[in-house]
């Protein structure tokens, strides 16, 4: 009888998404690839001081990664850095873990997503080069929840089919998309300017009020597909804005 070889996976462009300790000295690595979707892999000694490893495998940076393995959790084979972005640091830091955090909790393991993945990077290329982080994260925000399957409707009225106005108010529904204000009476979903819709289609983020809507229709639409889940990095955002 011959026994099939456990999956090899070689070269594969790769982002870590978090580590946490295994047995005396390795590490499992959540990873996030652009052809395999999360993935996670044991990086064996990957905690020794001299360990190949140690120096490379780092949030925030595009990886190329070798593993192999016929279970949930693969076998880190090589991990190699492909040069990358700035360190991320203060606010741009907290968005970062907050990005990595709705990847982790929303995204079921082995699931490729290109798109995302390519969402991802430029997420990150534009926190670490000064991009405004409120714009960043909707952009984000909203592509991952398309590629969960709850694309946004933000052009045209979820009962006529009208187009959007940007003189009335609205309120957003999950899964159902935007009514008019004045027709919901049982005061469900998120309330917000039809200007608010239309800037957000156009991916436009300049507009303070369309910031402040924007965030609150994402959250509770991000809330609707965690369930029971909490976001931490959510808190810790709120915080440091609170400063």
């Amino acid at each position: 009888m011959v026994t099939a070889s456990p999956a090899r996976r070689d070269a594969e462009p790769a982002y870590l998404l978090h580590t946490y300790p295994y047995r005396e000295t390795s590490l499992v690595a959540e990873v996030y690839s652009r052809h395999h979707g999360r993935v996670a892999v044991i990086a064996r000694g990957a905690r020794r001081p001299r360990s190949a490893l140690r120096g490379v495998l780092m949030a925030f940076q595009p990886l190329l990664l070798a593993w192999a393995g016929k279970n949930e959790l693969k076998t880190l084979h090589k991990a190699e850095w492909q040069g990358g972005y700035a360190p991320l640091r203060g606010l741009s830091l907290i968005c970062g873990f907050y990005l990595n955090e709705l990847m982790l909790k929303l995204m079921p393991r082995e699931d490729p997503h290109e798109q995302l993945f390519d969402a991802y990077a430029e997420a990150l290329s534009q926190l670490a080069t000064g991009g405004e982080h409120a714009a960043v994260l909707r952009r984000f925000e909203r592509i991952l929840l398309q590629e969960l399957g709850y694309g946004l409707v933000l052009d045209r009225e979820a009962e006529s089919g009208d187009g959007v106005s940007p003189e009335l108010n609205y309120r957003y529904i999950p899964e159902r998309g935007p009514v008019l204000a004045a027709r919901d009476r049982g005061q469900s979903g998120v309330e917000l300017a039809g200007q608010t819709l239309i800037d957000m289609a156009m991916d436009r983020y300049t507009d303070p009020r369309t910031v402040q809507q924007s965030k609150i229709l994402m959250r509770a639409l991000i809330n609707h597909c965690l369930g029971d889940q909490t976001l931490h990095t959510r808190q810790l955002l709120r915080d440091l804005q609170q400063m």
